[in-house]
Parts: structure tokens; sequence; C-alpha cells
């Protein structure tokens, strides 16, 4: 089984970090591929970044040429899942939902603890377009920037047990999610501090991902998410050469629908 793991920053060490959470708690046989858009920005904390950032991960994924069994998009609270839903014929796990998800089966009500505050209104709207808003008690700002995160990773850790005890102790939080895929392998001590169940997106979206290979479901197509109209889109991709010349036959209406495990490329 082979899983791509795409970071939604440019910044390398980052796609590193959550690679390896992602390779620890991988079953056995499974391979995880890291990528790093080719094009966006160093670190998304708004929504600017968010949307450019959702164009960057679809590019980087349709120019990956092998085959490939699900996507995990690790960004906390990033637009774009929907995209690449509509895009490949392989599950696409965001790892926002993974850990909220995974939150309300180990608890009544559940945390989020993240980054820089500009970020907290944007992942309560992706909780609520997701439908989990309801059992999130809060979503909490650790004061620091994802590259922050990344530089020090002992005083991110002691910031962001301050604000999960918070989460438990004054907003009634029993499971704290790690609202930053930068936070990824932080889950442990966040634990020790709090006491109560912590989860990392990306360790929570990983074996998701493989159960649903395992059980042979994959996205719908009926309606929400089925595969974009054939039409001409100018300037798509946007990584020269990602499209091979041949992928423009999928425009024609007696084309063979893309194999498992590859995006449907747009002509």
């Amino acid at each position: 089984m082979r899983i791509l793991l795409v970071n939604v920053n440019t910044t390398d060490s980052v796609t590193e970090v959550i690679a390896a959470q992602a390779r620890a708690v991988a079953a056995p046989g499974t391979e995880i591929v890291p990528l790093t858009p080719f094009f966006g920005p160093e670190s998304v904390e708004g929504n600017f970044e968010s949307y450019l950032s959702a164009v960057a991960v679809m590019d980087r994924v349709i120019s990956f040429d092998e085959p490939y069994d699900a996507v995990v998009q690790a960004g906390f609270g990033e637009h774009g899942r929907e995209g690449l839903q509509e895009l490949c014929d392989v599950p696409v796990i965001d790892i926002t939902e993974a850990a909220a998800h995974l939150a309300c089966l180990v608890g009544r009500r559940y945390s989020v603890v993240t980054s820089l505050d500009r970020t907290v209104p944007q992942i309560q709207d992706r909780l609520t377009l997701a439908r989990l808003d309801g059992r999130c008690a809060s979503v909490r700002s650790s004061g620091l920037g994802v590259l922050d995160i990344e530089r020090d990773r002992a005083a991110a850790t002691a910031a962001i047990a301050a604000q999960a005890r918070a989460a438990v102790e004054e907003d009634g939080a029993e499971v704290v999610c790690l609202g930053c895929a930068g936070m990824a392998g932080l889950d442990e001590a966040v634990r020790a501090a709090t006491d109560v169940p912590v989860i990392d997106g990306v360790t929570a979206a990983v074996p998701l991902a493989e159960s649903l290979v395992r059980l042979g479901l994959t996205t719908s197509k009926v309606r929400t998410y089925a595969r974009p109209r054939p039409k001409a889109v100018t300037g798509w991709p946007l990584h020269a050469g990602a499209v091979p010349a041949a992928s423009t036959a999928a425009a024609a209406p007696s084309a063979p629908p893309p194999r498992r495990g590859t995006a449907l490329e747009l002509p």
C-alpha cells in the first residue's frame, strides 16, 4: 500500500517531521511518500495562504506519476480536501477531520490547540463545514507560528501543553487535538502534561487511510465529489510538464477512466 502524504507548505523540514510521524504509525508494508508542493508559502497561516496552498497541493498530487492508494492532506484547517476528492479516485483524508473524528470516539467534547490566533476562525469554519463543531469545546491558540514550532520543539511543547491544560480545566475538553501538522510528534508530551487523550492529525489520518484502502472504500463519485467535467482549464497544471501529453485523451468521451491510484488529469 502506498500513501501520499502531502505537506501544505513548502518547508522541507516540516515535510520530514510529518513523514517521520506517519511512518511511525503506518502498518508494515505501507509505504509513506512525502510530498512538498512545488510552489506556495513557507508556512500556511491565513486564508490567502490556505487557498494558495490548496492549488499547490492539487498541482503536486497530479504531478505524481506512479500508482498510489490514498492521499493524506497534512494541513490543519486548510482548504483543498474537496478538490482532491474530485481529482483522485482513491481515499483522501484531511488531518483536521481525522483528528476530530477520532476525538469524538474517545471523549464527549474535544478542543483544538493550534498555532497563531488568526488561524482559529479558519479551523472553526472547517469543523463547522464538516459538522464536527457540535462537540468542539474550544479552539485555542498557542501563539506560535508554524516555523516557530519547528525551530524550538521544547518551547513549543510547553506552550501547547499550557493551552491544552486550560482547554481541559476551563473549557470542559476531554480530548485535545493538535491543530497544526508541524506539531506531529508532540502528542505524547502533551498527553503527559494533561492526562487526557491527545490526538495528532497525521497520526490519526494514516491508519484511517489504511483502513479505507483495506475495506475497498473510496470517495463516492455520485454527486458532490464527481470527477471534474472535461473542459479547457487555462494554464493548468501550474507545474510545467506535470501532465504527460497523452493525458489529453481524457477529454474524449470514449477515454477509459483513470486507473486506481492516479489522479484524474484535466485537459
